[in-house]
């Protein structure tokens, strides 16, 4: 049964709604609607102008109406008298087809169709910085090897207890926090779920992060490398398939214990879509300029970049692209922290379905140190080298970009090259500084 938001407001105390969708470069948009009005809301959904968000849209396009998903309505913990409440953008009663929630909810629907419920859960890592973002916030954040560093954690307990705290009173089964690699960043793990409640709850946690920081005067940011010479914001997924969705599962269809590692005849082959796809995946995944500086990073101040080049497998080993650390599950340890909570669902999804329809093979797996040893495989795909040649590579890809969407794929394509451009237009310090005198 449908829940009511009208009635979730008087049984909460909620006096505004925040009717929030996600846009193609991840940017959060809404619109703060008072309880009082939020039944229409429901029904028809709040007006947007589509062009004035990172769509692919005209300042002649009809109204854009955001139609709040009543299963995902959280309260604010930091300002109960305001709800969340994740939207799915409709144009004149169609959806949208390239807003990115729609494009998680189409792929969804085709793997359901064949019997497949994926569960997911993200490790999202983070950097806390003074306000202008100028430095860590931390002064004394300097060790060499920083990552679970105690006395950097008790420093910003006030911040990270207070992001714990609240996603304890939302249900989400936090189970740790800790100080990561780079100096002043931090990472949160929370329970999985169905891949469109993580993907939700990706995004409200992004929200709830920076939040909570501005709130302790700081900046948080999940840009992929915001610190020359430090680890960058990572966003690894574990992945699991199940024969049902939420609690009606009973059975890992990923689970084999006769198999190597754990790991089923379709958990094999959902994993060589997964390979298959990686370079053209890499576009979605990894989708800012600056992403680059993280994957194809050179040696940081910690001693290892703890991202993958190359689309490589192994078991419990976290210098390779996937990992299989226990029975069941994988660990896609490609995207960082600019991902776009739906869409990073939705290519691994994508990307898996294809793989068991096709029966693709992931290849051998390699359980060497990948940082030390990684010119010894020599026929592992690298990934790409730059946010074009990753948008080549999705291009090329008909297969991926089918399944999530013609309309999807062109916009974008299309928005992306034009980021690209723009980033390559621009004039930096470098430039004048290694060829003014040439």
């Amino acid at each position: 049964m449908t829940q009511d938001l009208a009635a979730f407001a008087a049984e909460h105390g909620v006096k505004y709604f925040m009717i929030s969708f996600t846009d193609l470069f991840g940017g959060q948009r809404a619109k703060m609607v008072p309880a009082q009005a939020i039944a229409d809301m429901q029904a028809d959904g709040a007006g947007f102008a589509g062009f004035a968000t990172w769509l692919d849209l005209t300042p002649a396009h009809p109204d854009m109406l955001a139609v709040p998903d009543p299963a995902s309505a959280v309260q604010l913990p930091w300002q109960p008298d305001v709800a969340w409440v994740a939207a799915n953008p409709v144009m004149e009663g169609k959806d949208v087809g390239q807003a990115p929630r729609n494009v998680l909810r189409r792929v969804i629907d085709a793997a359901a169709q064949d019997g497949l419920h994926v569960k997911t859960g993200v490790e999202a890592e983070y950097f806390l910085l003074l306000r202008d973002g100028s430095a860590i916030s931390d002064p004394f954040d300097t060790a060499e090897k920083p990552c679970y560093d105690q006395q950097a954690v008790m420093r910003r307990y006030d911040v990270v207890r207070e992001i714990c705290d609240y996603m304890l009173d939302l249900g989400w089964g936090p189970y740790q926090t800790d100080h990561e690699d780079a100096n002043g960043q931090f990472e949160m793990n929370w329970d999985y779920a169905d891949a469109l409640a993580t993907a939700d709850r990706h995004s409200f946690f992004k929200f709830m992060v920076k939040s909570v920081a501005e709130k302790h005067g700081l900046r948080a940011t999940f840009m992929p490398k915001p610190i020359e010479g430090l680890t960058g914001n990572g966003c690894h997924v574990h992945v699991s398939v199940w024969d049902g969705p939420g609690d009606s599962a009973t059975t890992n269809i990923f689970a084999d214990d006769g198999m190597d590692l754990g790991l089923s005849h379709k958990g094999r082959h959902f994993l060589g879509g997964i390979m298959k796809h990686a370079t053209a995946m890499a576009a979605i995944t990894n989708p800012t300029v600056n992403s680059y500086k993280r994957i194809n990073a050179p040696r940081t101040q910690s001693g290892a970049t703890w991202a993958p080049n190359t689309v490589t497998w192994t078991s419990n080993n976290r210098t390779h692209m996937v990992r299989v650390p226990g029975p069941g599950r994988f660990e896609l340890r490609l995207a960082d922290g600019a991902a776009n909570p739906y869409l990073l669902q939705a290519a691994l999804i994508a990307a898996g379905l294809d793989g068991i329809r096709t029966r693709a093979d992931p290849g051998e797996r390699h359980e060497i140190d990948m940082y030390a040893e990684g010119h010894k495989v020599a026929d592992a795909p690298r990934l790409p080298l730059n946010l074009l040649d990753a948008l080549r590579e999705y291009e090329a890809d008909s297969d991926l970009s089918s399944m999530l969407g013609a309309e999807f794929s062109s916009a974008f394509l299309k928005l992306k090259r034009d980021e690209w451009q723009a980033f390559v237009s621009h004039f930096s310090t470098w430039e004048k500084e290694n060829a003014l005198d040439i």
